[in-house]
């Protein structure tokens, strides 16, 4: 009868006397995708309050063993990484759920990072895991506005309120200051990676925090990951073959939503926009994507 019946929707399925059915395991995915708290036109930050209310009801999924979460990001913001990190793992504490990440084309730096928030780590044999490292970039206008014979005034109170503007030259005590909070970033993130992967980190930290990249068949052998494997297959293999996957999804971007769709979000800070579009370019291409 249980066979006979499961071409129904769960939720009918669910309706029926016990006797007729046999509830397959339920595993809430939640895809967490793209930049890590950077601004981009036409595509969706990945921030804390953008993929909040797709956790929040894949944990709640009361029968659920587990939830799985599908990872594509070359990373970005290292605060809105901890943020999301940090929510999964009291999450996951909170309904005592077993979580399991998937990489798909990346999780590098940020994006790895949220990875880490799973129990257990799987990749795609092409897919790229790593960069644990923090990087600031930027770019000196001072040359070129000189050449165009523009002065740059600015008015502060507090003498560090302009520390690196890129419109100045730089000042070897800003930089040195710079590198100072990158390193106490990086420790940070060291840290969480031995916390949460412990044991199975084989290599030395001069090698697994180089911010170095590898594809995932070197990830695996470094520990970074727990074997080879796509979402279905994985889980099938886990929690049987009547396994159900449900997209748990938050509200969609607003510029997506709105009349006008893409030309609406076009006509609106187009230059800002372009800025951002292309750092988030550059983070992509850096994996070669």
């Amino acid at each position: 009868m249980a066979d006979a019946l499961s071409f129904l929707p769960r939720r009918v399925r669910a309706l029926l006397p016990k006797r007729w059915r046999k509830d397959a395991p339920v595993v809430p995915v939640v895809r967490l995708s793209g930049t890590i708290g950077m601004s981009a036109p036409f595509s969706a930050s990945l921030t804390l309050a953008g993929c909040a209310k797709a956790l929040e009801k894949a944990f709640c999924v009361k029968d659920a063993p587990a939830v799985a979460l599908l990872i594509n990001s070359p990373g970005g913001s290292p605060v809105q990484s901890h943020l999301i990190f940090k929510r999964i793992r009291a999450l996951a504490e909170e309904r005592e759920k077993h979580v399991f990440a998937f990489v798909e084309d990346v999780a590098a730096s940020g994006g790895y990072m949220i990875a880490c928030a799973a129990d257990e780590i799987f990749a795609d044999p092409c897919s790229v895991v790593g960069s644990i490292g923090v990087v600031s970039a930027g770019f000196g206008f001072d040359k070129a506005i000189a050449r165009f014979g523009i002065e740059r005034r600015v008015y502060t109170a507090g003498e560090k309120k302009v520390s690196l503007d890129p419109f100045r030259p730089e000042r070897p005590e800003d930089v040195e200051r710079l590198d100072v909070l990158l390193k106490e970033l990086h420790v940070v993130f060291a840290d969480l990676v031995r916390a949460r992967r412990g044991v199975t980190l084989t290599a030395d930290d001069a090698t697994l925090f180089s911010g170095e990249f590898w594809l995932a068949t070197q990830a695996l052998g470094l520990g970074l990951l727990d074997g080879l494997g796509d979402v279905r297959s994985t889980l099938r293999a886990r929690y049987g073959e009547g396994v159900e996957l449900p997209l748990m999804e938050g509200p969609k971007p607003f510029f997506l939503r709105r009349p006008g769709g893409f030309s609406g979000a076009l006509a609106h800070d187009a230059a800002a926009g372009a800025l951002a579009a292309a750092e988030a370019r550059a983070l992509w291409a850096r994996y070669g994507l």
